[in-house]
């Protein structure tokens, strides 16, 4: 599994944290950016970025992680992109939840609740990581259904 980590300058801080916890445990991580703080950069850029690479990639099981302030506006781009199943997440429930039922396979990241909370941002990673979509027949109708939209 290939992760693309991207941020705005609201999730900045929290994605350098984020790529050395997913570096340090083995995962393959490749950063679409920001590469620098730049407090005028908009989030649609990176969401774009991430997008893209997951849906290009050769990879099985390609994921991002899309990280600005609240979430909602990552997951707002990034779910523009047919294929795309972008979630904001707060707790490990949650993440446990977007991936068995709904196959997400971009994680959006509240900095401004998790930036300070490590224990929690790596469980809703690793639970987001480790938990596999059920595959129900009526998970993947409405994941096809969202792709007709």
């Amino acid at each position: 599994m290939i992760i693309y980590l991207g941020a705005d300058h609201q999730g900045f801080h929290l994605k350098n944290l984020v790529f050395g916890y997913l570096a340090r445990h083995g995962y393959q991580v490749e950063d679409v950016g920001d590469s620098e703080l730049d407090p005028a950069d908009d989030f649609p850029v990176f969401a774009q970025a991430a997008a893209l690479k997951v849906l290009g990639s050769e990879d099985a099981d390609p994921r991002a992680i899309l990280i600005c302030g609240g979430g909602q506006g990552m997951a707002m781009a990034a779910n523009r992109f047919k294929g795309i199943r972008a979630s904001v997440i707060w707790d490990a429930y949650e993440a446990k939840m977007t991936r068995n039922d709904n196959d997400s396979n971009i994680l959006c990241l509240p900095a401004r609740i998790l930036e300070d909370n490590e224990p929690g941002w790596e469980g809703i990673i690793e639970t987001w990581i480790s938990t596999p979509f059920a595959s129900a027949a009526r998970f993947k109708r409405r994941n096809a259904e969202l792709d007709e939209l």
